[in-house]
């Protein structure tokens, strides 16, 4: 009878406790977290009690993960090194101001362009988190990628997770220097590669990939390359989950963009409570309990060392290892899939998931509007700077013939990645003569100042200061056109 009501106690505790999964909660005390005794032989020493021994997991959402980092990876790794017109396609230079993006270069001018682009960034994140939660977290962060690609070097050099656990026990010998050595040199390879391809976005890369190593690179890009350097190998060897749960602001706001409906990483409390463990292919209901079997599996394949059965925690990253772990058990023990798996609260409660709802319709109208507003942008964008400046010195002179004379400084950069001729033209006042160059040739990117005079019959002056149009056109190019305002003083 005590056993009973105990029974059922622990299924009511268990179900109440994992009857909201959406509610972000702290984790639990980590239970793949190596706690062991000091072990004399090893000096007293052993393995961090915060540090997490992850286990290697295998199925289709790992498999997902892999490719969808590996096409990642490839994209951040080549498209540096591509070329356009001769010139690195992709070259976000910002000690002269311009990003170069293939056939478009952008200038401090331009600054909309890419407030667009970063606020499309910003509402298709809501959008995804709305709908799939953190699969960003979990298949696509750079964290969450580097860190996996370092714990893979670990497995290959130190071991399976049991291997990795008792290699920490041991006191420094020979065979454990060496695996720490290789790994520790692993990892700052991987990490100074990455910071390399990362700074090479940002100057140019076939001249840094070659003066870095002969040690005539710029004192800024050699300060970059061993700046990301620390940070890579600290960020995805030495705090991996600390970055997730303790110093990334999306775990903070992403229960704001929850719902019923949204997509998560949970477990089936109704069927798989009351836990424990059984041999194998035995009916579950004969025993009184459910499919869980309690191998923990789920926790020890997790990179940020949570129990998903203990519901939705904002440590959660959406990777989905607990995923394949526990399939994986579910198979062997003859049991059906997705005791834990993709779904929605809805969903658990027995429901239907609705992706067309107010919150998700909003987001996906404010990234269609965004977007069009930044198309409309790029095809209204002029790839040409034009400024007209004044001189206020001499506010107008006469000349030998009697005409009045104002003199201006024309400012012209070409934006686009093509040498362009651009003929000037005024217009305004009758007869009014452009004395000085009226023809400019530029190299592509570059900015030319250079001084005009303008000149007028006063004859045809009736105030004593009117509005003139400045216009300047590309020669090859009649849709590079511009036209600026200015004034002609007289008296």
């Amino acid at each position: 009878m005590v056993d009973h009501l105990s029974e059922n106690t622990n299924r009511s505790d268990n179900s109440q406790a994992q009857a909201k999964p959406i509610t972000v909660q702290p984790a639990p005390p980590r239970k793949n977290v190596s706690i062991q005794k000091p072990d004399p032989s090893s000096g007293g020493k052993k393995p961090g009690k915060n540090h997490i021994y992850v286990r290697e997991t295998e199925g289709k959402v790992e498999t997902t993960r892999r490719v969808l980092g590996f096409v990642l990876m490839a994209l951040f790794a080549v498209l540096p090194w591509l070329t356009w017109n001769g010139e690195q396609a992709i070259l976000f230079n910002i000690i002269d101001q311009r990003f170069r993006i293939f056939g478009m270069t952008l200038w401090p001018q331009d600054l909309t362009i890419l407030a667009w682009i970063f606020m499309i960034s910003a509402f298709a994140l809501f959008l995804v988190t709305t709908l799939f939660g953190r699969v960003w977290c979990g298949f696509t962060c750079p964290q969450t990628t580097w860190t996996f690609i370092f714990m893979w070097f670990e497995r290959k050099i130190e071991g399976s997770r049991h291997q990795r656990m008792k290699l920490d026990e041991r006191k420094m010998d020979a065979d454990k220097f060496w695996r720490k050595f290789a790994k520790h040199t692993a990892w700052i390879v991987v990490a100074l590669l990455t910071s390399m391809t990362f700074v090479g976005y940002f100057t140019d890369i076939r001249t840094l990939f070659t003066d870095f190593w002969i040690l005539q690179s710029s004192a800024w890009a050699t300060g970059s390359v061993l700046f990301f350097t620390f940070a890579t190998y600290g960020n995805a060897g030495w705090m991996r989950e600390i970055m997730c749960t303790h110093m990334c602001p999306y775990a903070r706001f992403q229960a704001a963009m929850f719902d019923k409906d949204t997509y998560i990483v949970a477990y089936d409390v109704e069927r798989g409570e009351p836990r424990g463990p059984r041999k194998r292919k035995v009916d579950p209901a004969t025993i009184g309990k459910g499919d869980c079997i309690d191998c923990n599996l789920c926790v020890q394949v997790c990179p940020t060392g949570i129990d998903i059965r203990n519901g939705l925690q904002y440590e959660c990253i959406n990777c989905g290892a607990c995923i394949d772990a526990c399939d994986d058990v579910m198979e062997k023990m003859g049991y059906p899939k997705k005791l834990i798996s993709f779904t929605t609260q809805s969903r658990l409660e027995g429901g239907q998931t609705k992706v067309f709802r107010f919150k998700s319709v909003g987001y996906g109208l404010a990234l269609l509007a965004l977007t069009a507003l930044l198309v409309v942008d790029i095809l209204l964008r002029v790839p040409l700077e034009f400024d007209v400046i004044r001189d206020r010195n001499t506010l107008y002179r006469e000349n030998q013939e009697g005409w009045v004379e104002n003199v201006y400084t024309l400012r012209v950069i070409n934006k686009t990645q093509e040498t362009q001729t651009y003929r000037v033209n005024v217009e305004g006042v009758e007869d009014m003569q452009l004395l000085g160059v009226d023809e400019i040739q530029l190299a592509p990117e570059m900015t030319e100042t250079i001084p005009v005079t303008i000149a007028v019959d006063p004859y045809f002056l009736e105030q004593p200061m009117v509005e003139i149009n400045f216009t300047i056109e590309a020669v090859d190019d009649g849709r590079i056109r511009k036209t600026v305002r200015s004034n002609f003083i007289y008296q």
